[in-house]
C-alpha cells in the first residue's frame, strides 16, 4: 500500500457554512387544529391536571407522576417551567378548546445541530386526534426551520405505543441501547428514531397532505393514513412492529 493510499482516511462530508441554530424560542405554535404555548403554572396547570385526572396509565413510562394532588402537579409544572432544557409546551386542542396534553424540546444541542422531542404526555381526550398530529408536525417544523439537521424520539423500548407514533410521524428506525436507565427503580432500555434535515421537505409535503381538510370525510375519518403517506421517507422500519 502507497503512502498516499494510507493517508486516503474516510471522513464525513463537509458540512459548508455550518452555523448552530439559536435554541427554540418562546413563541407560539399555531395550527389548524393545535396550538402549542410556552407551559406556564398559572396558565396551564389546573387544567391540565383536570385532563389527566383518573387517567393514570399516561404516566407509566414517564420518569415521574402520577400526581397525587393539583397542588403537586402545579409544583412539578412550575418547577419544569423554568428550565431552558427540557424546554415545555402545553397543547391546545383547538377543535374543542381544552388544553389536554404536553411534549417538549430536550437535549438542546445546537452546536451538533441535533434536538428531540419527548415528554409527550397526551390525556386520553387528545389521543388520536388531528391535533395531537399536527402538535407533533409543529414541533417538527419548527426545529428543522431553526435549522436543526436532525430530530430525535427516544422511548422505553417496552412502549410499542411510542415506537407506532415515531413511525407513522415517518422517523426512522435506529436500534435499541440497552440498560440505557433506570426509570421507577425498573430497567428501561431505549428504542431510538430519528428525521434528518434532508427528510423534512418529503415529511413536511406528506404532513400537510394528511392534515389537509380533504382527507378526511364528513365523520372525521381519513382517507389516507399518514404511516401509508411517510412510508417511502423513513429509511429502516422497526421490527418490533411487525411481530406485535
Amino acid at each position: 500500500m502507497s503512502s498516499k493510499e494510507q493517508l486516503q482516511v474516510p471522513l464525513g462530508a463537509e458540512v459548508p457554512g455550518w452555523t448552530p441554530p439559536p435554541p427554540p424560542s418562546g413563541l407560539v405554535l399555531q395550527g389548524r387544529y393545535a396550538a402549542l404555548e410556552p407551559l406556564t403554572a398559572e396558565s396551564h396547570a389546573a387544567l391540565l391536571y383536570r385532563a389527566y385526572a383518573g387517567q393514570d396509565q399516561v404516566w407509566d413510562y414517564l420518569p415521574y407522576g402520577p400526581f397525587s394532588s393539583a397542588a403537586q402537579y402545579h409544583r412539578w409544572v412550575r418547577d419544569v417551567a423554568a428550565l431552558d432544557d427540557p424546554f415545555f409546551y402545553a397543547i391546545l386542542d383547538r377543535e374543542t378548546g381544552q388544553w389536554a396534553g404536553v411534549a417538549s424540546y430536550l437535549r438542546i444541542t445546537p452546536e451538533a445541530g441535533t434536538i428531540e422531542v419527548g415528554h409527550i404526555n397526551y390525556a386520553p381526550a387528545l389521543q388520536r386526534t388531528r391535533a395531537a398530529t399536527e402538535a407533533m408536525y409543529l414541533m417538527m417544523r419548527t426545529a428543522f426551520e431553526l435549522g436543526y439537521r436532525r430530530y430525535e424520539w427516544k422511548c422505553n423500548a417496552l412502549n410499542l405505543v411510542s415506537r407506532r407514533a415515531a413511525q407513522r410521524l415517518g422517523l426512522s428506525y435506529e436500534g435499541v441501547f440497552r440498560q440505557a436507565a433506570v426509570v421507577k427503580g425498573r430497567n428501561r432500555d431505549t428504542a431510538w428514531f430519528a428525521a434528518i434535515d434532508s427528510e423534512w421537505p418529503a415529511l413536511k409535503e406528506a404532513f400537510e397532505a394528511w392534515l389537509a381538510p380533504s382527507n378526511f370525510d364528513d365523520a372525521g375519518h381519513q382517507r389516507e393514513s399518514l404511516r401509508d403517506l411517510t412510508a417511502l421517507v423513513r429509511v429502516a422500519e422497526d421490527p418490533a412492529l411487525r411481530q406485535s
